[in-house]
């Protein structure tokens, strides 16, 4: 699980370094938020409360557009690593709606 969580962490810190400079959240703070939820995202099972903390938190912090759009590409990003519909399901199992679907085909920039 440390193995997936540095791995995770690493991707998630690369999109940053080329990814938009208008929003507040970098991808450092996505992968913060959800670094609990590595060991879910490769593995399923059960949700750890952290994890759904993480989710929350992230979700409460991407207030404007910029903020919104930033924190989708760097989930789309991390989602190439990890299992793709444990990603897209977490929200949900977490009670969390956000207002796009974390997925391969979800165009970020038209995220509002």
């Amino acid at each position: 699980m440390a193995s997936a969580l540095k791995f995770f962490t690493c991707l998630v810190l690369t999109v940053c370094i080329v990814a938009s400079v208008d929003a507040a959240i970098s991808c450092g703070t996505v992968a913060g938020s959800l670094g609990p939820c590595a060991g879910y995202l490769s593995k399923g099972g059960a949700v750890p409360p952290p994890c759904c903390a993480g989710v929350s938190k992230l979700n409460s912090m991407a207030q404007t557009t910029p903020d919104r759009q930033q924190a989708c590409k760097c989930l789309k990003a991390a989602a190439k690593s990890i299992n793709p519909s444990l990603a897209a399901s977490l929200p949900g199992k977490c009670g969390v709606k956000i207002p796009y679907p974390i997925s391969m085909s979800t165009n970020c920039d038209t995220v509002k």
